[in-house]
């Protein structure tokens, strides 16, 4: 992952008018999940948004679409006060797991909180709490180089994609890079999307996508026996020729197999059977979604 700092008295002001998510109602306690999109709606990019203050925030996105966002949202900027830079190198991140949620002062429970630990502000470190996955509690633990780092002995960085994955919130990476609109990946919701707020490209294919008919591609948990990777496309039992969807983050399973996120044709998760890579390829299995979606609650 890397981050991309957004500084000035406008950078509220200009990144609501780019994502997804209501950055003017965003507190110093909170943090929110977004997505930038092309004027398709297709998203190029997805964050964890916070504010290290009221006029400096941080983007945390996956590094191989750091560059290419970063230039995308520059060219947007004109004339607002608000510099953008990547600003990986000057923080560090960590993720923290269970029990270590609360030593570091998190309520592991408040999902999308952000809670500031350490004595100093300059080198105090946000930690934002994630949606759990697997029933395991995780954060994000970000700060200044110059920061303390968690003294908590240290897991599998394996592990930590793996209860990622299992949490059912995809981020975007360079091999799903315009392949969904945000409903495609539940984002309406998981918090990635607020209908309240104004214009942001692709708003009007977003919006219509909810309130004009019914979602036809949503976001499932799956596993398989064998391995599964990230853009690979998914088939029905009852057609061969067309792929249903796609993979949008798989990981092997501390069990064994491999468990993943996928996107697929809301139709083909009620029968038949499904594969990943090709018709004959491996099967998938659908896990229960860790959250309730937006129509069902």
């Amino acid at each position: 992952m890397g981050v991309i700092r957004v500084a000035g008295e406008d950078a509220v002001k200009f990144l609501q008018g780019q994502l997804t998510q209501d950055v003017a109602l965003l507190g110093m306690s909170e943090a929110r999940l977004a997505a930038f999109c092309n004027a398709k709606g297709r998203m190029q990019a997805s964050f964890v948004v916070f504010k290290r203050s009221p006029d400096e925030i941080l983007m945390v996105c996956s590094r191989d679409i750091l560059a290419a966002t970063l230039k995308r949202l520059s060219m947007f900027v004109m004339r607002a006060k608000a510099k953008l830079s990547d600003a990986t190198a000057e923080f560090l991140l960590y993720g923290l797991m269970g029990e270590a949620l609360a030593r570091h002062g998190a309520d592991g429970h408040r999902t999308w909180s952000k809670t500031d630990a350490g004595t100093h502000a300059a080198d105090a470190a946000s930690v934002v709490v994630l949606p759990p996955g697997a029933g395991v509690l995780r954060a994000l633990w970000c700060a200044p180089l110059q920061a303390p780092l968690p003294a908590e002995a240290p897991v599998e960085l394996a592990y930590w994609h793996w209860v990622s994955v299992r949490s059912g919130v995809a981020m975007i990476t360079q091999a799903v890079f315009e392949a969904f609109v945000p409903q495609m990946l539940n984002y309406e919701s998981i918090g990635g999307v607020s209908f309240k707020k104004g214009c942001y490209p692709g708003q009007e294919v977003v919006a219509r996508s909810q309130f004009r008919g019914t979602l036809k591609r949503r976001a499932f948990v799956a596993h398989a026996d064998t391995a599964l990777s990230t853009g690979q496309e998914v088939f029905h039992s009852a057609d061969a020729e067309q792929p249903c969807g796609l993979v949008v983050a798989a990981v092997a399973a501390p069990t064994g197999g491999f468990d993943a996120i996928i996107s697929i044709q809301t139709a083909a998760a009620d029968t038949g059977s499904l594969t990943a890579g090709s018709p004959g390829g491996a099967l998938l299995s659908l896990l229960a979604l860790p959250y309730p979606l937006l129509e069902d609650i």
